[in-house]
Order: structure tokens, then sequence, then C-alpha cells
């Protein structure tokens, strides 16, 4: 594994910390915050400013964004995405520490999980971490944006009405997330070229569309759903869609024997999963919110 990579794992781990936190103040501005509403999506969002709380969030994940876009222009996607996954787990013992929670037996359960998926992650490293893994053919890059694109709308409009509708929505934002964060990841092939090709480029539209219409979607789903679940969702889809991005768009190496596939396989089910059975700090954000 080169140096490079080895940086870009660090940022990914230096991104989930601080998204964590982020999102645990976001909750709580959210939901002290009037609605948003799909009419007045813009004015109603930007009301969430108001709220001191809502604002700090952003600024810790405006610093997890840069950490982000620096991990993903250092490490191919899927090690990034699969690292952010299994540290939003392992912050587990974090939460507990800061926001003074006692880790139950569940959440213990889901940190081994990571450890064990990541575990196998590294295993199968060999083959991808030479590099960036930033190029990518324009026509597939386009076509899954697209894809992932429409997917967040589908489960937005199908959710939006249900008893599920926190949950789809964070579901929605997250894909929405996944189609900013694989943008990214296609524009960091541009760094090193001049402003102008960094800067005003297609994608850089892209990124800021999906990035804002993510977070209106993520506001709404903290206002509607359960925190829990609604995080969990929120998690799981972005981190989905940008580790199946690897190989699809950017050709990140899969092992070419089976054992070594099923070892990759097996190792991205494992962080995700376990991201979506302990989502225990956002149960302090609950009970600072009902406080």
């Amino acid at each position: 594994m080169t140096l490079s990579v080895q940086i870009g794992i660090l940022m990914a781990v230096a991104t989930a910390f601080f998204a964590v936190v982020g999102f645990l103040y976001k909750h709580r501005g959210a939901v002290q915050s009037p609605e948003v509403e799909w009419q007045r999506p813009v004015r109603t969002s930007l009301a969430l400013f108001k709220n001191r709380w809502y604002v700090i969030g952003i600024l810790i994940a405006i610093g997890s964004w840069g950490f982000h876009v620096a991990a993903l222009a250092l490490a191919p996607i899927s090690i990034v995405q699969a690292v952010i996954a299994g540290g939003l787990v392992l912050l587990t013992v974090v939460a507990d520490r800061l926001f003074a929670h006692s880790v139950t037996r569940r959440e213990w359960i889901g940190v081994g999980l990571a450890a064990l998926g990541l575990a196998f992650l590294a295993a199968t490293i060999e083959g991808s971490g030479g590099g960036a893994h930033s190029d990518y053919d324009a026509e597939t890059l386009w076509t899954f944006l697209a894809a992932v694109a429409a997917l967040a709308i589908a489960v937005g409009v199908a959710g939006n009405d249900s008893k599920h509708m926190g949950v789809a929505l964070g579901a929605s934002a997250g894909l929405f997330w996944a189609v900013s964060d694989t943008a990214i990841k296609a524009q960091t092939s541009t760094f090193g070229e001049n402003v102008v090709t960094v800067f005003v480029h297609p994608l850089v539209l892209v990124i800021i569309v999906a990035s804002f219409v993510g977070l209106t979607v993520s506001a709404k789903s903290l206002q509607t759903g359960k925190a829990v679940p609604v995080i969990a969702m929120t998690t799981v889809a972005a981190n989905a869609l940008t580790i199946a991005a690897g190989p699809i768009v950017f050709g990140d190496p899969v092992p070419d024997d089976a054992l070594g596939r099923i070892a990759r396989v097996l190792a991205f089910v494992l962080v995700i999963g376990a991201a979506a059975l302990t989502p225990a700090p956002v149960r302090a954000a609950e009970a600072e919110a009902k406080a």
C-alpha cells in the first residue's frame, strides 16, 4: 500500500469522526427549528441556520467534507467509504465518553463486526492500495450518477407520505450524497491542473446541487422520523452506493481468486451492516433533544 493511500485512509477516519459529531449537532438544531417545507425548500432550509446547534453541526460537517475530499483524492473510493462506514461504528466508544451513554451489548457487537469487516478488507487491499484510482469512463460515470439520482428521487417520493417517511427520506438523502461523493471522486482527477479545469466543470454543478438537496432532505428526515433509524439508513445508503462506484465507475480492483472476492464482499457487508446496527452516537442527540 502506498503512503498516499495510507494518508487517505487516515483522512477517512477523520471524516467519520467529524461527520458523526456534526450529525449530532445538526439533529439537535433540526428538531428545534421550524419544519422544512417542500413548497419553500430554500427559505425553510435557510431558516435552520438561525439555530446555533445546527450552525455548529454544519461547520463541523464542512470540516468533515474537507477531510473527505482529501481522502478521495488519495485513496480508492471503495476503501475510503468502507473505512468511513466502519469509523462511524467505532465511534461508539467516543460517543459513550462524550455523551455519558453506556454502550449496550448490541453496540459492542456492532464494533466487533466493523473490526472483522475491516480485517477482511485489509486482507484484500493489496490489489487496490497502489493508487487513488480516479480514472473513469465518462459515459459510465454519468450513467451511474443519473441512476443513483433517479433512485434517490424515487425513494423520497415513494416514502414521502408513508409511516416510514423519516427513514425513506434518510435513505434518499444518503443516495443524493452518494451522487455528490462519486462526483467529487471523479473531479479529484483534475487536481493539479489549472483552476478553470478544477472548478469550472459540469461535475462541480452536480456536487453543489446533490449536496444541497441531500442536506435539505436530511434535515426534513431528522424532523420527521426517529433519529436512530433515520441516520443509520442515511449512512448505509450513502456508503453502499459510493462503495459500489469503486469497481463500477473507477475500476477499483477486485481480487482475482474466488476466496478473495468473497472476503472483499463480506468485508463491505460487515462494515455497512455494523453501521446500521450501531448508531449509538445519535441516541445521545435524541436524549438531548427531549431534554
